[in-house]
């Protein structure tokens, strides 16, 4: 009964996620307005039919900077976690599978990484490669494959002593064999698992690094930069802060809420 209630919410949530994917990636389809267009004559106006979100100090569409915030945050979040989960995986099942010199370099690389907070070091970096969505790329995935690589370490360090394993090496096949044809299958799960919840974290750190002014530049639209640029008049057009934000909470608790349902069905 528990693992039917489970997979109700994970099917509710893979829904809401799909459905935030479709509306952002085609923005265009259902943005009212261009995101880049400015009118003198709507400078932070209310919400109304014309624009739905208000506008903001140039006269811009908020709803349609939203949706084509969503299309850049979403997109360069999906394409982070890829790369930090294909990097980190394949490290971790190469210090697992074959230990020795390669796997106590690697992991004390890690466990370095992992001494510093994440955030300040994705400032540091981000702030010497000078801003830019890849520069904030490149900062915080610097420490993000750190997880996905110890991971996966300690499913294949376990997995390597198993009697499919030994069976294959009697049979001759090679080591990168073994790896893609029988441990990688069998540490998809969690790897994929943990992929789901690290992308609520790298939404986070990719719009705290554009609101610091590390990450796009304007005037790309991108949802910290939006909130960035109109918390100057919050008082005045509040709608500007207000809905990049609460588009920004309710991404990161869809994705989230996502990723915990699949642990809790996995562990059910």
């Amino acid at each position: 009964m528990k693992k039917k209630v489970i997979r109700i919410r994970i099917i509710i949530m893979t829904v809401l996620a799909l459905l935030l994917v479709l509306v952002t990636t085609f923005a265009d389809v259902f943005s009212p307005n261009d995101p880049y267009a400015t009118s003198a004559s709507a400078i932070r106006m209310a919400p109304c039919p014309a624009y739905p979100f208000g506008t903001d100090n140039l006269g811009r569409c908020v709803f349609a900077r939203v949706l084509y915030g969503g299309r850049t945050t979403i997109a360069a979040t999906f394409a982070l976690v890829a790369v930090s989960f294909v990097i980190g995986t394949v490290i971790g099942m190469i210090c697992g599978y074959y230990g020795g010199i390669l796997d106590r370099v690697c992991m004390r690389v890690a466990d370095i990484l992992l001494s510093f907070p994440q955030m300040v070091v994705a400032i540091a970096v981000a702030g010497i490669l000078g801003g830019g969505m890849k520069g904030a790329m490149i900062a915080l995935g610097i420490t993000m494959w750190v997880s996905f690589a110890r991971l996966s370490r300690s499913h294949t360090f376990s997995l390597r002593n198993e009697a499919f394993i030994k069976a294959a090496l009697f049979a001759g096949k090679s080591d990168p064999y073994i790896i893609l044809v029988h441990i990688l299958p069998n540490l998809l799960a969690p790897v994929l698992t943990n992929a789901l919840t690290q992308i609520g974290t790298t939404m986070i750190g990719l719009s705290g690094l554009s609101f610091l002014g590390l990450g796009v530049v304007p005037p790309v639209a991108e949802w910290g930069s939006m909130i960035s640029e109109a918390r100057a008049y919050i008082q005045i057009a509040p709608w500007a802060v207000l809905f990049p934000s609460l588009a920004t909470i309710l991404t990161i608790i869809i994705f989230n809420y996502l990723g915990d349902a699949v642990i809790n069905y996995r562990e059910a």
